[in-house]
């Protein structure tokens, strides 16, 4: 099996914090006056905290203070980090760890591409931390996606070009990212959002390891 790098976002793909982020934000708005939809919600997918509450504010057409955006960004973290303490292995998606570990036998170099800045404490919650040769979260980059910073960085961490890593997705800016990396896109979710990905899955259970020794490039 050629070597390649194997690059995973965390939050709906490895496991599925995305719906804790949703439960956060959406008390969240709602103690300003907002509401969004889940259609809404995909656009805050990958996407960093300021980012994200930015586009709520923005949707709401708010304005606030500084020190009541950061109030309001810590209020959201601690609503979520209570979710993630609660965490375990049975929270894993199916199939991820069949693909970790055969990714592990094989050799082939695995890294975390995040913009989590909770990303280490999950996959400790999860017992996963171990399948990572590199872990890239919110705590290392200063561009959010569809910058692929988080990704090239990945990469590097590696050792491996941008051309020969696989980026596994769920969001628009997350895939967006690894496109502009010139790396394979590999969008985990909807084919009718991700539809700008290289290739796209439901979830883990329709890859096949045949796949991931011969996936190339569109």
């Amino acid at each position: 099996m050629k070597k390649r790098g194997y690059i995973f976002d965390l939050d709906g793909v490895i496991v599925d914090t995305a719906k804790y982020h949703f439960l956060a934000w959406k008390k969240l708005a709602n103690s300003i006056g907002i509401d969004f939809s889940q259609e809404q919600n995909e656009q805050l997918k990958g996407v960093s905290r300021v980012k994200s509450l930015e586009k709520i504010l923005a949707w709401g057409n708010k304005t606030i203070s500084a020190a009541h955006f950061t109030r309001l960004m810590t209020s959201k973290n601690y609503d979520y980090l209570l979710h993630v303490h609660e965490m375990s292995e049975s929270e894993i998606l199916p199939d991820v760890i069949k693909i970790l570990n055969f990714l592990g036998n094989e050799s082939q170099p695995v890294a975390l591409g995040s913009a989590s800045k909770n990303a280490r404490l999950i996959l400790n919650k999860v017992n996963l931390i171990d399948k990572f040769e590199a872990i890239v979260d919110g705590t290392n980059v200063s561009k959010a996606k569809p910058d692929p910073e988080v990704f090239l960085i990945a990469a590097k961490q590696l050792g491996m070009p941008p051309e020969d890593c696989i980026v596994f997705e769920d969001s628009v800016a997350g895939v967006q990212a690894a496109n502009s990396a010139y790396m394979i896109s590999v969008g985990i979710g909807d084919a009718k959002i991700l539809h700008e990905a290289d290739y796209i899955f439901r979830d883990f259970t329709e890859i096949s390891t045949d796949f991931l020794k011969e996936v190339k490039k569109k």
